[in-house]
């Protein structure tokens, strides 16, 4: 997996390429939490070139959620593929994270 982090006008982007699973989740983590140390409060996760997720990265995903949230921050996920929003419908997560088709959308829900 590779995370490639931007900063647009509205929101940190992090483009994932790959699979966030067990094995890489914790580098996940890491980087999203050092974001968050540097200071943002907005961050918009790209799985355009997701290839698939695992209960360890929706785990990341509430994790970061959670933290946004309690500092008054926002989280928005968009670009999934067919896989990957199999599994974010079957884990109810779909219905609990801000999820938009593309990046367009999902910034200007900012």
């Amino acid at each position: 997996m590779e995370i490639s982090i931007r900063k647009t006008d509205e929101a940190c982007v992090l483009d994932f390429s790959g699979n966030l699973d067990t094995n890489t989740s914790i580098d996940a983590e890491k980087s999203i939490n050092s974001l968050m140390e540097e200071g943002a409060d907005r961050i918009l996760f790209n799985f355009a070139d997701l290839n698939f997720i695992t209960s360890s990265g929706l785990r990341v995903l509430l994790s970061t959620a959670k933290k946004l949230k309690a500092s008054g921050g926002k989280m928005k996920i968009c670009g999934l593929n067919q896989t990957v929003q199999e599994v974010f419908d079957i884990s109810g997560f779909g219905s609990i994270l801000s999820l938009a088709a593309n990046e367009e959308e999902a910034l200007a829900a900012f």
